[in-house]
């Protein structure tokens, strides 16, 4: 087997893919992340003294979590459809912005 025909494991095609562009920045700016690891931090504390209250709590800050996430991926989309209601007419340029864009989210989303 050559080189080209060499399977490439997904690791590989992270690192091949990683740009050193802004889009490995965190999906979360610091004062969310720093709240949910407030959270995490005390909810793994109350483990102990009420281990089924500490899955309830973290059951609601995973889905705290994926509900931020998805506003986000909403005001993501919101811009680019708000870029596109403006001009009428979406270029093949546009486009091509509009993917590098999602595809830096969905990066982004795989380094979590």
């Amino acid at each position: 087997m050559n080189e080209q025909e060499r399977e490439v494991t997904t690791g590989e095609i992270v690192t091949m893919e990683r740009p050193t562009e802004p889009e490995w920045t965190p999906l979360f700016g610091d004062t969310d992340n720093k709240a949910f690891r407030c959270r995490w931090d005390a909810i793994q504390s109350g483990f102990v003294d009420d281990p089924r209250e500490a899955v309830q709590r973290a059951e609601k800050l995973v889905a705290d979590t994926m509900k931020r996430l998805a506003s986000i991926f909403a005001d993501e989309r919101a811009g680019l459809e708000g870029e596109w209601a403006e001009s009428g007419d979406v270029s093949t340029e546009d486009l091509r912005q509009a993917i590098r864009r999602y595809r830096s989210f969905f990066n982004r989303l795989l380094a979590l």
